[in-house]
């Protein structure tokens, strides 16, 4: 009898020690104001080699002006109506964060100071469609836009109408045209909506126009879905379509349903364009910008960025709170038929190893001006942000830091 019970003992104690080896150490997720950062060499990573990807970074520092107002107007001067009508501000030098496992393992540059991220935000855009998806407001991306959104009251602060007015619409219908009201959600979030209009003064054809301005305002209108093209002013026709349906600030959902709870700062502030206040509900909203193309968009640090880097990266889980369904990540990095490269705004896909050669071909990065980069590596556990580099030196820095991985 004895026998048997130190049998038993022993397969017990053994099959603890078995479930305990097996068993896989619960996820890292960084507490608001810290994040607990480890020894490159403890996880698994070269320190010299990454000591090098850190170095090449500052090195390679964009050679654009730190003066965002100063540096639109060299990027898009050729555009016609291309001033500026957000706000700019001056940035810092190049900065950067490398997260392995989700621990802190590097860092460069002013990573607590907030700067415009330009395109960046578009990714924050899709976010916070997604959660109108998730809470229902909107049942199916692939419904027509003018079905939710019909009216909108822009706000004008005149208390009169003047007598030229007459005739005039009261309100913005901004898909009721017979080509806009074909366009869905998901077409607007893949960047193939083909949109046509002019919102808070800019025109969708002076972004970005072709090289023939003969054919500016008389250009083929494509099929909703068929032709990709990067366009803010259909990007902030997104915006004020989620913004009425939300009747809701947008960064008012994204700091309760994302920032606060992720444990980011509160230094971060999306904005929009000066004239782009509408009025819900008996209130001033405004409808913030998608980019900071003509100005505007998120002013955020690059901890804040890493933190949202690193949700995307677990699939909209955070620490066992479920603040974005998986299938709308799944869904953001589904390739588009138009452009296999990208999937949702602002998410950069690395179909073929196109974007990216020296990365996983599951990767992917949220990419704005400057050069701004969240770069997503799952295989490997790897969020980097890298912020006003040469973008023709992205392949490089992650090369470099993949390289470092043992």
């Amino acid at each position: 009898m004895k026998r048997i019970w130190f049998i038993l003992v022993c397969m017990t104690a053994g099959q603890l020690y078995a479930q305990k080896k097996t068993t896989a150490p619960k996820p890292y997720y960084p507490a608001a104001g810290h994040w607990e950062s480890r020894p490159a060499g403890a996880i698994g990573l070269d320190s010299l080699k990454l000591a090098e990807a850190v170095k090449f970074a500052v090195e390679h520092e964009t050679t654009m002006p730190k003066d965002q107002e100063l540096a639109q107007i060299y990027n898009f001067s050729k555009e016609p109506f291309s001033d500026g009508v957000g706000p700019f501000a001056t940035r810092k030098a190049s900065s950067g964060i490398i997260i392995k496992n989700g621990y802190l393992i590097a860092s460069c540059g002013d990573v607590d100071h907030s700067e415009q991220t330009h395109s960046v935000t578009k990714s924050f855009v899709s976010t916070v469609v997604g959660l109108a998806v998730q809470d229902k407001l909107i049942p199916d991306i692939h419904q027509p836009v003018g079905k939710l959104v019909q009216l909108i009251e822009p706000y004008e602060p005149e208390t009169y109408r003047r007598p030229e007015d007459l005739g005039k619409p009261h309100f913005i219908s901004p898909f009721s045209s017979p080509h806009n009201s074909k366009i869905t959600w998901d077409h607007l979030l893949r960047q193939t909506s083909d949109w046509e209009g002019t919102l808070w003064s800019k025109p969708d054809w002076a972004d970005r126009p072709g090289d023939k301005p003969q054919e500016w305002l008389n250009r083929k209108r494509n099929e909703p879905g068929s032709v990709y093209k990067y366009n803010d002013t259909r990007v902030n026709a997104l915006v004020l379509a989620a913004t009425a349906v939300w009747h809701r600030s947008l960064p008012e959902v994204l700091r309760e349903r994302i920032m606060q709870p992720i444990g980011a700062s509160n230094s971060w502030h999306w904005t929009g364009y000066r004239p782009a206040w509408i009025v819900l509900d008996g209130r001033l909203v405004q409808s913030v910008s998608g980019g900071g193309h003509f100005g505007g968009g998120m002013f955020i640090n690059a901890m804040d960025m890493a933190r949202f880097g690193l949700l995307t990266l677990r699939k909209g889980n955070w620490d066992g709170k479920q603040l974005i369904d998986s299938s709308w990540i799944n869904l953001s990095t589904k390739p588009t038929p138009a452009n296999p490269g990208y999937g949702f705004m602002n998410f950069f896909l690395n179909t073929s190893k196109k974007f990216l050669p020296s990365a996983p071909e599951s990767a992917y990065a949220h990419i704005g001006n400057g050069t701004n980069m969240i770069y997503v590596d799952r295989e490997n556990d790897l969020v980097v942000v890298a912020r006003w580099i040469e973008n023709s030196q992205l392949d490089a820095l992650i090369a470099r830091v993949l390289s470092a991985l043992k």
